[in-house]
């Protein structure tokens, strides 16, 4: 395992449980981030097939909203220059607001009819019937023109947070998480090597301790045999306790 494919720690029990920490946040991290990117793949997928079912009927509208302007223009004639110039402001107007979903804001336009309608009486005249309905038609247009762009907005705005979240996602899954377990395992290894030596340099310890004490006690044993027990055999005793000390001391 090179050192490029793990985090440059030094191994150590307290490195150990910050990495535990770190994993054990990588990995909630990670089932946050996945939850969010469902929610927001089934919102999406929501919104496609509305925008698919509203261009199949805006088409629908706007051919009937066409062949009313026909109908009209057949019945009045060319009525353009009347309407625009009694038009002193726009009737239907647009507002916004927002949508939450899985922390993401989504735009939401929607149309409103703001002032009186300045051709209530348009159908005493010829023809009204035609502008009565042609004026429905494109109302009803309009309506669905705003709620298409409300979705589109919002089909484009997700799709970017999608792609967005699915990165995320697919580096704490990839990079981040395998990162920190081979770290992980690099410290347990290293941790493992340490006691191994620590319990190896302990057996060796108490196999000198075992071998010195043999030796005291054959050299006890001989100068009892020769009756030399004196202050030279507490002299020497001493002499190998301090030589043991020296020998430890590495």
């Amino acid at each position: 395992m090179s050192a490029g494919d793990r985090i440059n720690v030094f191994p150590s029990r307290g490195a150990q449980t910050i990495m535990k920490g770190r994993l054990k946040g990588a990995q909630k991290g990670h089932s946050l981030l996945k939850k969010k990117a469902d929610a927001l793949q089934m919102k999406f997928r929501s919104i496609l097939k509305k925008i698919i079912e509203n261009k199949q009927t805006m088409g629908e509208i706007m051919k009937e909203a066409s062949f009313s302007l026909a109908e009209a223009k057949f019945a009045t004639g060319d009525f353009n220059h009347a309407v625009l110039q009694n038009v002193n402001k726009a009737q239907i107007k647009i507002k916004t607001r927002k949508d939450n979903v899985a922390g993401v804001n989504l735009p939401v336009f929607e149309s409103y009819q703001d002032g009186s309608d300045s051709y209530e009486l348009a159908g005493l005249a010829k023809g009204g019937q035609q502008l009565k309905r042609l004026k429905a038609n494109y109302q009803k247009a309009i309506g669905m023109l705003v709620e298409l762009a409300s979705l589109q907005t919002s089909f484009v705005t997700l799709d970017v947070v999608i792609k967005t979240t699915n990165r995320r996602v697919n580096a704490i899954e990839h990079v981040i998480i395998p990162k920190i377990e081979r770290t992980l395992a690099y410290i347990i290894s290293e941790l493992d090597e340490l006691e191994r030596e620590e319990f190896y340099r302990l057996k060796k310890v108490q196999d000198k301790k075992k071998k010195i004490k043999a030796e005291k006690e054959k050299l006890q044993a001989e100068r009892k045999a020769k009756g030399l027990i004196d202050d030279e055999a507490d002299g020497g005793g001493d002499i190998l306790e301090q030589d043991y000390d020296e020998d430890l001391l590495f």
